[in-house]
């Protein structure tokens, strides 16, 4: 099998670069699957992205598909002929769309009886005849969501497409791509090396444009080289600097030349909340922030230019020139908001729209307030420090800051409320209650925080699932996945212990108080399924095994923290050499008992036992249970699973003997009332019979 190298490249005007990782990787996948579904082998892919190109190199392509035999099975042989051996219908329809005469068809033995069957060689395809199609098919299924047409051109994509290089060993394949068609040229920097750049092979692509084009096209090498570069030039002011990951990303489809630019700016803009200051660098301009070694911001900032300057100074000031006015609206809105204490802005929530049907912010925070209250009563906490922090967690949405960046609602908050002098617990809260922001964020410090984040997310999510709008597919515009998420995280990982179903309930009850025009049957339910399908993935991705999570959940436990012991006991029982055969008895005993139509007494009747067996199950089950008792009652689950392990002989040597389905009524009720009781002891752990 000879094989060459497969180069693609996608020539394109500066591509979204916040879609350009997402692209690059889906084209990628899509080229995979396709080399994969044409039966062509290849011995890697190394994918490049910048912000004018994506390409593939695919390594030891397979020049050519494999020859294969193809089998068809045509009629059976019953079918295929009439009593005197002549052929059917059947036989000379399959006999003529295999292009042949029925004497010429084989026969075929199977376990299931005789058949004709024709077997053929297919000759393989060209791998140059079926890449085109393949490249095609994984840019249409680009995760694109709104393409363009560029000229005159039917085609569409994302950004207009310029050049389009498709190398197959030395040779170009000839075909279009997006309306371009496909050649050996590439181009290099927009500035730097503007020209055409010929490509003898592929495997020469990415250092051909490293070394004479000025582009690094690998982007994780760019990203890293962006990474080395800001985290040295900062010790030139003996600073550190903070490089978010996304930022860092994001830059990285920005650039194809990296060179990192140490700036300046005015040290009175200290003044402002860093926090403030920090948004305006990133979410502006792109700047990476630099932190003393204590942690707090200097006034310098590193920016990533996509040309090497001749004049570097004049590259500094203006990115100090740019950022100037963008610290001055942060200064102006900061001493503009001090003037009005953060409670006086509440009552502009009542203009701002929470939801159509469930009213306004200001609305929301009245219930938040009131759940906060129930939620820090039923803990033991300060009830008036989390009624004051609800009362004001939203009120900084109303803040010339917040308005201008609003990805500092809660942290503006907290530092207007300080100014007010408000309690430091009230004023973290306020900060705090958004927390957490996204997966993997911490948690509130605060028990005020805690009680306001739980209110606000479960608020959320009663309000939004009682008028019918609960996350479909990939749609989830009021993030309720990430609130249950975060309702889940803050009871099981701050050990709170809360009756989620009665918090709910709480929160339903407060919608009613207001009149909100919502319809809440069903809706405490819902919600609460709904929280429990992401705990089902919270225990799953901390290592539980799926079927014992389904085992515990599935039983609906009111505690959190109650399921993840059940779990724990769960996973030690089952490294018991009784284990699966109780789990199979409880499989045995479930589909028996659901066969089973009849109310059945809650006690068996010592008088009816007939056999040996059952009765020694029955001496077993009243043993363990004033055994049994206190420990589920003090939620030691693993030695009441350690317990019941025990009755594992008497179990199966019941199974063994014992008919449960009897013709005689009382003695059929009595078997299943002890199943029913002995099943009953195991559902205060779990269901056993849902284990694998």
């Amino acid at each position: 099998m000879t094989t060459r190298d497969l180069l693609i490249e996608i020539g394109t005007e500066e591509l979204p670069p916040k879609a350009l990782k997402k692209l690059s990787r889906a084209f990628h996948d899509g080229v995979l699957l396709g080399l994969k579904n044409a039966e062509l082998s290849h011995a890697g892919i190394q994918q490049y992205a910048t912000p004018r190109r994506l390409a593939l190199l695919v390594w030891g392509l397979q020049e050519k598909q494999e020859d294969k035999q193809v089998e068809r099975r045509g009629p059976a042989l019953t079918a295929a002929f009439d009593d005197e051996g002549c052929p059917t219908k059947a036989a000379t329809g399959f006999a003529r769309s295999c292009g042949i005469e029925v004497d010429e068809l084989d026969k075929i033995e199977t376990d299931k009886g005789s058949w004709l069957a024709y077997s053929s060689e297919q000759k393989g395809e060209q791998a140059s005849t079926l890449i085109p199609d393949i490249i095609h098919k994984a840019l249409e299924a680009l995760p694109i969501p709104k393409r363009m047409r560029w000229g005159d051109l039917s085609e569409q994509f994302v950004r207009p497409v310029h050049w389009a290089v498709l190398l197959f060993g030395d040779e170009v394949i000839e075909t279009e791509i997006l309306g371009v068609k496909t050649g050996r040229e590439t181009r290099g920097h927009r500035f730097h090396a503007p020209d055409t750049i010929y490509i003898g092979e592929p495997a020469s692509y990415a250092p051909l444009l490293e070394s004479k084009a000025y582009v690094i096209a690998d982007f994780e090498a760019r990203h890293e080289a962006i990474r080395g570069q800001v985290l040295e030039i900062a010790k030139k002011v003996s600073g550190q600097a903070v490089i978010d990951e996304a930022l860092l990303d994001e830059v990285t489809s920005m650039v194809e030349w990296p060179q990192a630019v140490l700036g300046d700016f005015d040290p009175r803009f200290l003044d402002v909340p860093s926090e403030a200051l920090i948004s305006a660098m990133k979410g502006h301009q792109k700047y990476f922030h630099v932190v003393d070694t204590k942690g707090k911001l200097m006034p310098h900032f590193i920016t990533i230019s996509n040309i090497v300057s001749k004049d570097p100074d004049k590259v500094r000031e203006g990115n100090e020139r740019v950022i100037r006015p963008r610290l001055s609206d942060a200064e102006f809105f900061w001493e503009q908001d001090k003037k009005i204490k953060l409670f006086d802005r509440n009552e502009r929530l009542k203009a701002v729209v929470f939801q159509k049907k469930l009213g306004s912010v200001f609305n929301k925070v009245q219930r938040v307030s009131e759940l906060a209250v129930y939620i820090a009563s039923s803990i033991g906490w300060d009830v008036k420090k989390s009624k004051r922090a609800a009362g004001l967690c939203k009120a900084d949405l109303m803040t010339n800051m917040v308005d201008e960046f609003p990805d500092l609602q809660g942290i503006m908050g907290r530092y207007y409320a300080q100014l007010d002098g408000e309690d430091d617990e009230v004023a973290q809260a306020i900060d705090e209650h958004y927390m957490p922001r996204f997966s993997g964020d911490q948690l509130p410090a605060t028990e005020a925080g805690l009680c306001v984040s739980l209110a606000d997310k479960v608020d959320t999510l009663v309000g939004i699932f009682a008028i019918g709008h609960k996350p479909t597919g990939d749609k989830d515009p009021f993030a309720l996945r990430r609130a249950a998420l975060g309702v889940l995280r803050i009871i099981i990982e701050k050990d709170l212990e809360l009756d989620l179903d009665m918090v709910i309930k709480n929160a339903i009850k407060n919608y009613s108080y207001q009149r909100v025009p919502i319809h809440i049957e069903d809706t405490s339910a819902l919600v609460y399924d709904f929280i429990l399908a992401r705990l089902k993935v919270y225990f799953i991705n901390l290592g539980y095994a799926r079927d014992a999570v389904d085992a515990v959940l599935c039983l609906k436990p009111d505690n959190l923290q109650d399921a993840e012991m059940r779990l724990q006991a769960l996973a030690e029982f089952r490294k018991l050499p009784e284990a699966e055969s109780l789990a199979a008895a409880n499989k045995r005993i479930s589909n028996i008992l659901k066969k089973s139509d009849q109310e059945l007494p809650e006690k068996w009747n010592i008088f009816i036992l007939a056999d040996e067996e059952e009765k020694t199950l029955a001496n077993k089950i009243d043993e363990l249970e004033p055994l049994l008792e206190p420990l589920f009652n003090n939620q030691e689950y693993e030695m009441a699973m350690k317990e019941l392990a025990g009755l594992r002989e008497p179990v199966d040597a019941f199974f063994d003997q014992i008919m449960v389905m009897a013709e005689d009524e009382g003695l059929r009720t009595n078997r299943l009332a002890m199943l029913n009781v002995l099943r009953n002891h195991f559902l205060r752990v779990a269901d056993l019979s849902r284990l694998q």
